[in-house]
């Protein structure tokens, strides 16, 4: 087997890392559109929220931690500064979260990513961590609501077409 590779090259650039959280958060937000509105506000399995509570959670986490770590603020996470009512209120949201999300991460430079943030007051991890975290987090709401999807008889999107 041939390597083209050395030790001192990277796996993936940090813009091929933002372009595969944007391709998550694609995934995601067609996730919220194939729900219909009451059941994105009031279903639920198990005890779990609804996903549009999910949905609320990954909104006010991404973009202000990024910005967080950018403005060197670790004010407390705070999931009620967004309380939406309807299905549009989040699509929107979500869209400008996203944009909120390619401004502050192209902010971060190759050192950054490698210092330690006390993210919200309360996670202290070097920053890749943090957002690694922020990807990991959603593809785990996300799942959860393909499994409340498919026990709405609604045929989830593909998960493969990101983009």
């Amino acid at each position: 087997m041939t390597t083209t590779a050395t030790a001192t090259q990277q796996f993936m650039t940090t813009e091929q890392l933002l372009k595969d959280w944007q391709g998550h958060r694609n995934l995601t937000r067609r996730v919220i559109e194939a729900f219909p509105e009451k059941d994105l506000f009031e279903f639920s399995i198990g005890g779990m929220r609804p996903f549009a509570k999910m949905a609320v959670e990954l909104i006010t986490i991404g973009g202000p931690a990024l910005k967080g770590i950018i403005e060197n603020n670790s004010e407390a996470y705070n999931e009620e500064a967004f309380a939406p009512k309807t299905k549009e209120e989040i699509l929107k949201k979500w869209d400008e979260e996203t944009e909120v999300i390619n401004h502050y991460f192209r902010q971060i430079t190759e050192e950054r990513f490698q210092e330690t943030f006390n993210l919200f007051g309360q996670y202290e991890f070097p920053v890749y961590e943090n957002v690694l975290y922020f990807i990991d987090n959603e593809i785990h709401h996300r799942a959860q609501g393909y499994v409340y999807l498919r026990a709405l008889g609604i045929e989830p999107p593909f998960f493969w077409e990101r983009f």
